[in-house]
């Protein structure tokens, strides 16, 4: 199954809402370029399950984490990884496997290493200044292809 949304930045809350009323995972995969928005869109989705957190990029911390009310977000950022043994020598697996919320930004990087149940979000610019964004759950041992 797979959805669109087309939104703005003053629609950031209802979009996180949606996105949470959808998700059958709690391991999340943002695909996008640079300046698509993923960071920002998480920033929706923490505040949207109760976290009161400032959230930023992990891009230098690889994974910051927010704590949301009866939860924990884990926010990571892979864009520096080079190999998986940075990803398992951090404790990854641990992190996935745990019943939190994982939401992996570039998580190309690590793909050998995902859980088999994702969801997927591909955001992509519009010509409008908005945003695209499509919402797909994945198998990956089903041949989940990399963006």
């Amino acid at each position: 199954m797979s959805s669109v949304i087309n939104y703005k930045l003053k629609d950031l809350s209802s979009t996180a809402r949606l996105i949470l009323n959808q998700v059958k995972t709690k391991h999340i995969l943002f695909n996008g370029d640079m300046g698509s928005g993923k960071t920002t869109l998480i920033s929706a989705l923490v505040k949207e399950l109760g976290g009161n957190d400032l959230t930023s990029s992990p891009t230098f911390s690889i994974v910051n984490e927010y704590e949301i009310p009866n939860d924990i977000v884990y926010h990571f950022d892979f864009y520096r990884i080079n190999d998986l043994h940075e990803a398992l020598d951090m404790g990854i697996e641990d992190y996935f496997e745990s019943k939190h919320w994982n939401f992996i930004e570039w998580p190309d990087k690590v793909y050998d290493l995902l859980p088999e149940h994702v969801t997927q979000l591909d955001i992509s610019l519009a010509e409008d200044g908005g945003r695209i964004l499509e919402i797909s759950e994945k198998t990956l041992s089903a041949g989940w292809t990399k963006k």
